[in-house]
């Protein structure tokens, strides 16, 4: 489907309401799958796994909010304009490295099992992530259009 025929989808989202549907079906479906996948990983049962899943989200959530700030707070700092590479890259580790830091011991207590097994379940669902969140992305243009900000 060609960009024209995105952006003028008959659901299109802009602005907050764009943001809020958003975060909702991504967090939503999200919340499913790692549910799924931790019960896999951890041998324990979905709604164990699922109470973590849903904590994980929330975790994910604020993080990302937080990080987002101290890092555009440090990006206005640089005397280098623009998100090239490198920019981008180090972004993207200090959110998923957050991330571990708070993931992990949270997995190891809550599953009962050592850390390094609970870094490998965590492992398994940052390489998930990697996979649904271009999935959902690209879905939820062509389905929603694409933002102002890309048109």
């Amino acid at each position: 489907m060609s960009v024209q025929k995105i952006q003028n989808s008959p659901w299109s989202l802009q602005g907050p309401m764009r943001r809020v549907v958003y975060v909702a079906l991504y967090e939503a479906i999200a919340i499913v799958a790692a549910t799924a996948g931790l019960s896999a990983l951890s041998g324990q049962g979905a709604a164990h796994s699922g109470v973590v899943a849903a904590a994980s989200s929330a975790i994910a959530i604020v993080w990302n909010v937080v990080w987002n700030h101290l890092f555009e707070r440090w990006e206005a700092s640089q005397p280098t304009r623009g998100r090239g590479l490198g920019r981008r890259i180090a972004h993207a580790l200090g959110m998923e490295g957050g991330l571990v830091f708070m993931l992990v011991p949270l997995f190891a207590w809550w599953f009962d099992v050592s850390l390094w097994e609970a870094l490998v379940m965590d492992i398994g669902l940052l390489l998930f992530f990697l996979v649904y969140t271009f999935v959902f992305n690209w879905s939820f243009d062509r389905l929603f259009g694409l933002p102002q900000s890309a048109q």
